[in-house]
């Protein structure tokens, strides 16, 4: 059951929400101790608790010796150890009272989630522009690069989602990936996908009943030969009809035709280590190039184009470049 919405919550702080803990029944007595025992990742709730940054549903500080009734409310500020900063940035496309469009890099996660929290399109953006409502209006893989939605205003929030829902917005992805002249293209991609359980979560699958997911593949070239690729590539297009989680990868690689870079399909490779320096030498060959719709709120037409370029469409480069912090 989804939670009711709280009537009010802290403001940001350095882009980072406030995040909500309701109190359970148990053996604890004070927040302190029901704290330490919900959520134990977190070793400093006594300094927490001391400096004042638990506060309750009135926006008052929680004391370490407040009693802990079952129901009530606490928020609080995520704390993580410090990043090490992605070296590519984000470009706002579009900025309006409504929506904003920005050019997300590869290599960048979308929300605040694990080891993530300062390096992320939402929480860069809310400091660049200073707005704590924005709310991305989708998704994009950490891995995947181009245009990506927010919405700005919360009362118009649900008329945009609408969008998404109803399959109402034209989405435009590009990918390099191998050429093999034993796959008629243009093709139309159905089947229902779904997540494996247990440890392979990470990767969806295909499973017998009706189709949940849909891309048109289409071929735009085959690339010129490289000493830095062993096989033959392509340039391709891709038209999602559907927004399933991790189609565009899931169906590429079906046809025989994994998109470069890719770390999921068709092989789940080891995580990498997270002690070690982060690689970015070889992102994921995947582009979100174009969004448009028929806006809902203001009627006017809209279509948000990315301007990034994918690494192996640069016949002359070897690693993605990082760009200039603005």
């Amino acid at each position: 059951m989804t939670r009711p919405r709280p009537d009010w919550q802290p403001p940001a702080r350095d882009g980072v929400g406030a995040s909500r803990v309701a109190a359970t029944p148990g053996p604890w007595r004070t927040w302190k101790e029901f704290l330490c025992a919900r959520l134990p990742a977190a070793p400093d709730w006594p300094e927490r608790l001391a400096r004042g940054d638990v506060l309750d549903a009135q926006g008052q500080p929680l004391q370490a010796c407040t009693p802990c009734v079952p129901g009530t409310v606490a928020w609080y500020w995520r704390a993580l150890p410090p990043e090490p900063r992605v070296p590519f940035e984000i470009e706002v496309l579009h900025h309006d009272e409504h929506l904003v469009a920005v050019d997300k890099p590869h290599f960048l996660p979308v929300n605040p989630g694990g080891r993530y929290l300062q390096e992320t399109v939402l929480v860069r953006l809310k400091r660049l522009l200073g707005l704590d409502t924005l709310v991305p209006l989708h998704r994009l893989d950490r891995e995947t690069a181009g245009v990506l939605l927010f919405t700005v205003q919360p009362p118009a929030r649900g008329a945009y989602h609408d969008l998404f829902r109803q399959r109402r917005v034209r989405k435009v992805y590009e990918a390099v990936a191998p050429w093999r002249a034993d796959v008629p293209l243009p093709q139309q991609c159905r089947s229902r996908i779904e997540e494996r359980p247990g440890d392979a979560f990470m990767q969806v699958h295909e499973v017998p009943g009706e189709a949940n997911a849909e891309t048109l593949v289409e071929l735009i070239r085959c690339l010129p030969a490289s000493d830095v690729h062993s096989t033959c590539l392509a340039h391709y297009r891709l038209h999602p009809h559907t927004g399933r989680k991790h189609q565009l990868r899931h169906h590429m690689a079906a046809l025989g035709l994994p998109i470069a870079g890719d770390r999921i399909y068709p092989q789940l490779l080891p995580a990498e280590d997270r002690d070690a320096a982060p690689d970015y030498s070889q992102p994921l060959q995947l582009l979100a190039r174009e969004l448009s719709f028929d806006d809902p709120v203001t009627g006017q037409a809209r279509r948000f184009t990315s301007r990034r370029q994918l690494q192996a469409l640069d016949s002359g480069a070897s690693a993605p470049r990082a760009e200039s912090r603005a």
